[in-house]
């Protein structure tokens, strides 16, 4: 069935709460400096090689997180724009931002070294809300972040399960972001093994929230 005009800009308003809670998350373990989710492990990997090799004193993680979104969408424009959507978009371009929006007012939390009891409370807090935005993000149907839209093209295009290769993707993610070094730690398993099965936990309350949200 055809969506309304209003029901569609209501499905992106809902998208871009959940997106926002998602990147409140992923601020708080990069904070923690324990390790990054696998698409911010390779993000960081890319920010750090930059600014060694060219000292920009103006390169943040969330410009390089866009940058990279950008890219991903151009490759997208000669393999199949059909996955391109107006969700897609801002899931992929807000990002960045967002992260660097949270990341200034929070940065305070670690402005000095902290012990790891005091790291790894924060980290998971960082995880359960980034499966919460997540969740309300994917219910909202309206777009997907850059990890999902890869193995979901690969996976289409392959006639592999999805499953097999969002774990695939995520591997390389990581590798690639590792050798270029970027933050694979504690965080990054802990990241891994947390965020499943909490979104798992979370979507039957989140569709139930969206639903209620929209007409």
């Amino acid at each position: 069935m055809k969506r309304t005009m209003k029901e569609t800009l209501l499905r992106v308003v809902i998208l871009l709460a959940g997106l926002t809670i998602a990147h409140l998350g992923v601020t708080l373990f990069l904070l923690a400096d324990l390790g990054a989710d696998p698409f911010n492990v390779l993000v960081q990997g890319i920010f750090r090689t930059v600014s060694r090799m060219t000292g920009w004193g103006v390169l943040t993680h969330g410009y390089t997180h866009i940058s990279i979104c950008f890219l991903i969408i151009l490759v997208l424009l000669f393999v199949d724009r059909s996955y391109i959507k107006i969700g897609t978009l801002l899931c992929m371009i807000c990002g960045g931002p967002i992260i660097d929006f949270f990341t200034y007012f929070l940065g305070f939390l670690f402005a000095e070294e902290r012990p790891l009891w005091f790291k790894l409370p924060i980290l998971a807090a960082g995880c359960v809300i980034l499966a919460f935005g997540m969740t309300i993000v994917i219910k909202s149907d309206a777009g997907t972040g850059p990890n999902d839209l890869v193995a979901l093209v690969i996976s289409d295009k392959s006639h592999f399960k999805f499953s097999i290769v969002r774990v695939i993707v995520d591997a390389g993610f990581v590798a690639a972001g590792f050798l270029l070094g970027g933050s694979f730690g504690i965080g990054t398993i802990v990241c891994a093994c947390l965020v499943g099965p909490v979104a798992g936990f979370f979507l039957p309350r989140s569709e139930k929230l969206v639903s209620k949200l929209l007409p």
